[in-house]
């Protein structure tokens, strides 16, 4: 594959199926339909926002063989994150039992290979499950972790103020909004504040993780381009967003698909190319980090 690639649609066609009653929360799923065995992505949506605001994102990442399920973990929460972390663990019982049932025929989750993402909070989330943070533990091994610009500060809180502190053991992808911690007027806080964003979950995590930064867009631009009802209308009004989401979006769904094609599939010269010729990403990025050699801080 070359490196542009993976910054365009894959050459898979995807659906998009929607399933409300039998598991532990309704899903999106977006998935690939030829026939075939798919690493799983587990996706949890921000605060406040609706699972289906990431499709076209979820598209990108399905089109490049993977089966993407994006919960709707609330319709309404609290401070209190520990019921997600919980639901997400309730997700992965459900998902090793009846998937395969709801899956396009000869399309199958292949359960050795599955990674649990999450966007802003249920970017927090899902190092909460990693973690080991909730009441039970997950019915699938988790083989990678993305964050996408996440955010604490909330209980339960994740991050420790320590260096490489968040032992997951397993390679974790970081990915940030340069204008997270800026306001977008005096009327609110930033939505990705300083000292609680991406920046420091990447100087908490271990080896081996990744950390890539889009300097010109904001913490809402992962989200598709038009995001309807009082929710998405807030999305575009709350935090200091970049001109337009496509590019971001386009970033981020290549430096995800790199990263897991790098971990998942074990193809990871583009992962590699990334890195040390950032200048190939198609918009502005800090210089990308990796931490490969720390020992874990205990």
């Amino acid at each position: 594959m070359r490196v542009e690639d993976v910054f365009k649609l894959g050459p898979l066609p995807t659906q998009t199926l929607t399933i409300s009653q039998g598991s532990a929360k309704p899903l999106m799923l977006v998935v690939p339909s030829v026939q075939g065995d798919y690493p799983v992505l587990l996706f949890l949506h921000g605060y406040l926002l609706v699972n289906s605001f990431y499709t076209q994102l979820l598209q990108h990442i399905a089109s490049h063989g993977y089966i993407t399920i994006a919960p709707q973990m609330y319709t309404v929460a609290g401070a209190n994150a520990s019921g997600e972390i919980d639901d997400a663990v309730a997700i992965t019982e459900w998902l090793r039992a009846e998937l395969s049932e709801h899956l396009p025929e000869n399309v199958q989750p292949d359960f050795k290979k599955v990674a649990i993402a999450g966007h802003s909070r249920g970017g927090k989330v899902a190092f909460g499950v990693a973690l080991g943070r909730s009441t039970i533990p997950p019915s699938l091994p988790f083989a990678a972790l993305l964050g996408i610009d996440p955010v604490d500060g909330t209980v339960p809180l994740i991050l420790t103020q320590k260096d490489h502190s968040l032992s997951v053991n397993i390679p974790t992808l970081v990915i940030g909004s340069g204008l997270g911690p800026v306001k977008r007027n005096p009327l609110f806080p930033p939505c990705a504040p300083a000292g609680m964003n991406h920046v420091e979950f990447f100087r908490e995590c271990c080896t081996p993780a990744y950390h890539f930064v889009a300097v010109e867009y904001g913490h809402m631009d992962f989200l598709d381009d038009k995001t309807g009802g009082v929710r998405g209308t807030t999305s575009y009004c709350m935090c200091k967003n970049g001109t337009e989401r496509e590019p971001m979006r386009r970033f981020g769904g290549g430096i995800i698909v790199a990263f897991l094609n790098a971990w998942l599939k074990k193809e990871a010269e583009v992962l590699d190319e990334l890195l040390a010729n950032p200048s190939l990403i198609p918009i502005k990025v800090d210089t990308p980090e990796c931490h490969l050699l720390q020992s874990v801080v205990v």
